[in-house]
């Protein structure tokens, strides 16, 4: 979740002016392509990773098999690194929102080694599909000048940008094809070449206020993404190019007295008093999800609530909610452990957009079999953990500390932290190289 929604006006530009902007638009595109697809092809790499299907799962065309539909996140455990991140180097590549750079820390020294420009309002770090890009995405909020930046990670050194409408987020169609960029403020979802990033196509999300994060089907058919400002979640058909519907989330789904509150999303927030028989006070306030990951047989979305303190989980074929879990408060970012049997979940310590420094956030460790929180890491003197990743080998979970300017290594095993200082307001951080056979965007939802 980035800050306040964006309020964009209109540009009304002189014939000399659009043709100025068209000129260095196509510049800068042209030379970051070049940069970019300097890097080698990716097929090859995720066909020479493709072990043995163990299933039966038919997935959409150009989208790499399932291996194990039991544990979709198989390919991404430990020792599982494609030879398409052999040369990359062990860095965390960190995002800072209000002062548009990149800190780049070295994991072995837990020391920031460089600190470079980029657009305005860097949000995520993103990985490439064939897994030889970084990308950042400054989205320039309200305005119109947002744009990309490539990371080569051999040399962990910036590109040119390419100049891209409202750029939230990044994630990537199943079969590679397409850079999927999160408008956020516009409620859009731009498809665009994954290598040219040119736009071929927008899907219209006009009921998803703040739509930004998402996970996608074990097949690839369709994708759930939040709608951070709604209450809601979106359900995409990729197949068709077309909106399913919305899912309005509540802690008290499961209540026969829930469903007339969950169908007036907009009514004012505030308990409804009920009697003791149908379980006391609704929560009638809307809730504000942020990060979803899918289980690891496929069946169930996992979507973390800032409001709700907690996670929904949400089976994707039905598109109905089927269990929340409690965690913490302001429960953000949400992360598998390598053997994708445990969901880490960041709770950033507020419910609100713009947080103070030294919350109460933690790190809550919920048990996919059973949904029930197994641990708790506490976070002494407090904090805000808000979005990361694991490393390779699966003993640190990595954290931006959003309103604390530091970023978070903790032990996975014993729930220890340490902390690093960076820039003002650090958001999606990357954790690389990570094991996976490709990417499916965010800050690194690797299968």
């Amino acid at each position: 979740m980035h800050g306040f929604p964006s309020r964009h006006g209109s540009v009304d530009l002189i014939s000399r002016g659009r043709a100025f902007v068209a000129f260095a638009m196509a510049t800068a595109i042209g030379a970051a392509v070049g940069w970019a697809s300097a890097q080698p092809g990716p097929l090859s790499d995720v066909a020479s990773l493709q072990g043995a299907p163990r299933s039966t799962v038919a997935t959409v065309p150009g989208m790499p098999a399932v291996v194990d539909e039991n544990n979709l996140y198989s390919e991404a455990g430990v020792g599982r690194l494609s030879p398409a991140v052999e040369e990359a180097l062990e860095r965390i590549y960190v995002p800072n929102r209000a002062a548009n750079t990149v800190s780049v820390i070295d994991p072995a020294s837990l020391k920031v080694i460089d600190t470079f420009k980029v657009g305005i309002n860097p949000q995520h770090v993103v990985p490439s599909w064939d897994l030889r890009t970084l990308w950042v995405a400054n989205n320039a909020e309200g305005r119109t000048d947002g744009s990309l930046t490539p990371i080569d990670p051999k040399t962990a050194k910036p590109g040119p940008p390419v100049p891209v409408d409202d750029p939230y987020n990044i994630y990537w169609s199943p079969d590679g094809k397409h850079a999927i960029v999160v408008a956020e403020a516009r409620r859009r979802l731009d498809f665009r070449d994954a290598r040219t990033m040119k736009l071929e196509y927008s899907i219209a999300t006009p009921n998803c206020a703040g739509i930004n994060h998402t996970d996608f089907s074990i097949d690839g058919e369709f994708a759930l993404f939040t709608c951070e400002f709604g209450g809601m979640v979106t359900k995409i058909d990729l197949v068709n190019r077309a909106v399913v519907g919305t899912l309005v989330l509540s802690p008290d789904f499961h209540r026969p007295d829930m469903p007339p509150v969950l169908a007036a999303p907009d009514k004012k927030p505030g308990p409804v008093l009920e009697s003791r028989e149908l379980g006391g006070a609704i929560r009638t306030t809307k809730g504000m999800p942020q990060d979803v990951r899918i289980s690891p047989d496929g069946r169930n979305f996992f979507v973390a609530d800032m409001i709700a303190d907690g996670v929904h989980v949400v089976d994707g074929d039905s598109f109905k909610q089927v269990a929340f879990v409690a965690t913490g408060i302001g429960a953000h970012g949400l992360y598998p452990s390598r053997d994708g049997k445990l969901l880490y979940v960041a709770n950033r310590g507020s419910n609100k957009v713009a947080g103070p420094p030294g919350g109460k956030g933690n790190v809550s460790v919920i048990d996919f079999a059973t949904l029930k929180v197994v641990q708790t890491w506490p976070l002494p003197g407090g904090g805000s953990p808000d979005m990361g990743n694991v490393s390779a080998d699966g003993r640190y979970l990595w954290l931006s500390g959003r309103f604390d300017d530091v970023v978070y290594r903790f032990d996975t095993t014993s729930g220890g932290v340490d902390k690093i200082k960076v820039g003002r307001e650090p958001h999606g951080l990357t954790v690389w190289p990570q094991p996976g056979r490709y990417s499916l965007g965010h800050t690194g939802n690797l299968r």
